[in-house]
């Protein structure tokens, strides 16, 4: 099983940039899938972006495409996710998440489909 805990989140002006930081402890994110979701405030939880375990595959939702990049170092443990040109409507808890797959080149695109949570850092960006 794999601990999952994010930093990184704070009060940004629109157009700032934040960089979130997920560290994963209890094993090697070797085999792991990852990904990030937000929940908005009183919305449902919804998909950011997602990469496979080694890196070579990547997906964004349409709403961050070109502000946001997921990375991962599998040697560190950890995920990242820089966020550029931020907009009010990016204001949400963001959460890191983890599933083991199969094999590599697979990205996990829908919230159901991962096993395992950080508890979250409330990103607030300001108009």
């Amino acid at each position: 099983q794999v601990q999952l805990v994010e930093s990184g989140g704070g009060l940004v002006q629109a157009g700032g940039s934040l960089r979130l930081s997920c560290a994963a402890s209890g094993r090697t994110l070797s085999s792991y899938a990852m990904g990030w979701v937000r929940q908005p405030p009183g919305k449902e939880r919804e998909f950011v972006a997602a990469i496979s375990w080694s890196g070579d595959a990547t997906y964004y939702a349409d709403s961050v495409k070109g502000r946001f990049t997921i990375s991962r170092d599998n040697a560190k443990i950890a995920l990242y996710l820089q966020m550029n040109s931020l907009k009010p409507e990016d204001t949400a808890v963001y959460y890191c998440a983890a599933s083991i797959v199969p094999r590599h080149g697979v990205v996990l695109v829908t919230t159901p489909e991962y096993d395992y949570w950080g508890q979250g850092t409330q990103v607030t960006v300001s108009s």
